[in-house]
């Protein structure tokens, strides 16, 4: 028999291994095949078919995570971010606050790593955190809708740590 209190687990993935998670209103998600070759392993990172992403790309950085590092939260009014991990393990848990979307109050966490390539596309107004889950330096690329405005940037934060969105980074 079963401890008691014990907590059945519930259904994450379908058998075809994909995610049963419901994407917030606006978020898109692709999984990116690695493509073999004779010397390695290639992964696009873009394509226009895909609909993921901005229709024109106008910006794009290469960020790194030291070991444990949380960077959260943030939103934007107008920018659009997409995420794809080259190296390393991340965390992205996606919050909606958005007062005239369908999934507003609802939480997205996706765990992104190279060994399942995979582009998230965060529309304005969505909170998102990225937390590094490993014990070396993780890494994505992050490209947008907008260039970065150094003037005034199109950013807006909480701490990591805030009461104001139901989840806790550990």
């Amino acid at each position: 028999m079963l401890i008691e209190d014990a907590i059945k687990d519930q259904q994450t993935v379908t058998s075809e291994g994909e995610s049963t998670n419901v994407l917030l209103t606006g978020v898109k998600k692709y999984e990116v095949p690695n493509i073999i070759t004779p010397n390695g392993i290639t992964t696009e990172l873009y394509r226009p078919e895909w609909d993921v992403g901005p229709d024109q790309i106008r910006h794009m950085i290469h960020a790194i995570l030291r070991t444990g590092a949380i960077s959260a939260w943030h939103a934007h009014e107008s920018q659009i971010d997409t995420i794809f991990v080259i190296n390393g393990t991340i965390k992205l848990v996606l919050y909606d606050d958005r007062a005239d979307s369908a999934t507003r109050g609802q939480i997205n966490v996706f765990h992104l790593s190279r060994m399942r390539p995979t582009l998230i596309t965060i529309p304005p107004g969505i909170w998102h955190g990225l937390q590094n889950l490993e014990n070396f330096e993780s890494s994505f690329i992050n490209y947008f809708n907008n260039p970065y405005l150094y003037s005034g940037p199109d950013e807006w934060r909480l701490p990591s740590d805030t009461d104001k969105i139901p989840y806790q980074f550990k």
